[in-house]
């Protein structure tokens, strides 16, 4: 069980209104169900309904309570893969497809913001890939590099700018790009959602799917109190996936990322700390990340569950960490606390497995969710009502499973708890 105190979600206390949308009841017909209310399943109903089709999106809890509303808020371009490895991975052709498919991520995010007026403190100044060490600006090197190849407004700053710009000296330098920026995560899915509503699309909360079966050209998604039958099916569930539900198992491995946040910082503390809002994460083995939201809170965050009886060491790393890198932080008290799942495939590329006849599972965007579930999202809406697999960013595989998911999953959380837990404890360690 997760301790009352690290099942604090903020985004839960700073979103606007639950939605409240209805479970779904009796028979239904559509052109297209969507299993899934998280940035993927809504960008694609917002799509879908937007393209004339009938839209039926069914959400097991409430819309964003997965992944997608306990995401750091880190609107990126691009992957965390660097390009080159893209490339390399899927081949030259595909890999420069899905790359330019998702360095244009950010800009598909702000317009659909913008363009549906959806309140998630959305703030596009850019973000900031922090060096921890010599070998991490080497690494920033690198990448700096393959995006200028693609011409890419990237920019690498020095160690005395990266002072400037972050309000500590911990880091070696930085990679800047301005392409990217920060929101709210919940509410912005939470906005997806309501622009799809106002599309025409019907979405049902509190209500997960028991069964799938296709019969007659029609697939047909079975709750506990109604079902729903349409041609095309999107699965869009991601690390919150019921696999069996599927018949597939071991897609991906489940890695769990948390987040505690300050109480606000005063207005003196925050003029010398992110004085330009940009979100930051670094380039430890073990990551971390740090943002503002919309009230001052600094959140800090790195990969770990909060649901084990050693999630204190997590709490103990991010109070040590906090004010290792701003010492005048040191007594902020940590007032939220809450975590995640992120779908992390092998070669941390997503997938999307056409498991049947016009339906589609999407996954694996290892740890990039808003700007690659917008995306993939859209895309799939966009290939469905013009019936052209042109619109993906990637080739649709007939099937995809991974070995040893759950041992590569425990590797990660062990890793995660040892090196923060030397971390608090004064060591130096790889996550340093």
């Amino acid at each position: 069980m997760i301790a009352h105190k690290y099942d604090n979600n903020l985004w839960t206390k700073t979103a606007p209104s639950a939605l409240g949308r209805a479970q779904i009841e009796g028979e239904h017909s559509a052109d297209l169900i969507i299993i899934g209310g998280g940035f993927t399943g809504c960008a694609a109903a917002l799509e879908a309904a937007q393209s004339g089709l009938l839209v039926i999106l069914l959400e097991a809890e409430t819309i964003g309570f997965g992944g997608s509303g306990r995401n750091v808020g880190l609107v990126n371009a691009g992957l965390w893969t660097p390009p080159d490895d893209v490339e390399n991975t899927i081949g030259l052709a595909a890999g420069k497809k899905l790359n330019k498919a998702l360095a244009a991520a950010p800009d598909l995010v702000f317009s659909l913001i913008e363009r549906h007026q959806i309140n998630c403190d959305a703030v596009r100044n850019g973000t900031l890939h922090c060096a921890h060490s010599a070998a991490g600006l080497k690494n920033l090197h690198t990448r700096f590099t393959q995006h200028q190849k693609r011409n890419a407004p990237v920019a690498l700053i020095n160690q005395e700018q990266t002072a400037h710009r972050t309000g500590t000296a911990a880091f070696k330098g930085a990679l800047f790009d301005p392409r990217a920026g920060t929101i709210q995560p919940l509410s912005y899915c939470q906005g997806l959602a309501q622009a799809a509503i106002n599309a025409g699309a019907k979405l049902f909360e509190n209500s997960p799917a028991l069964a799938i079966a296709r019969n007659a050209e029609q697939w047909t998604v079975k709750t506990q109190n109604g079902q729903a039958c349409a041609p095309h099916l999107i699965v869009a569930t991601n690390a919150y996936s019921n696999d069996q539900l599927l018949g597939q198992q071991s897609r991906f491995t489940l890695v769990h990322y948390f987040q505690f946040a300050t109480e606000p910082l005063t207005k003196s503390e925050r003029t010398s700390i992110l004085p330009n809002l940009e979100g930051c994460w670094d380039t430890a083995l073990v990551m971390s990340s740090f943002r503002y939201d919309s009230d001052g809170r600094l959140l800090v965050g790195s990969v770990g569950s909060l649901d084990h009886a050693t999630s204190p060491t997590h709490e103990f790393w991010a109070q040590k960490k906090l004010a290792a890198i701003y010492p005048q932080l040191a007594r902020k008290k940590l007032d939220h606390a809450w975590h995640g799942r992120i779908a992390m495939t092998k070669d941390h590329l997503p997938k999307v497995v056409e498991f049947g006849p016009n339906a589609y599972s999407v996954f694996g965007y290892s740890g990039r969710g808003i700007g690659p579930g917008t995306v993939f999202g859209t895309s799939l809406a966009k290939m469905i009502a013009n019936n052209d697999t042109s619109h993906l960013p990637v080739e649709p595989i007939n099937a995809y499973a991974e070995n040893l998911t759950k041992t590569a999953g425990l590797y990660y959380e062990t890793g995660s708890v040892l090196t923060h837990g030397l971390y608090a404890a004064g060591r130096t360690l790889i996550g340093r």
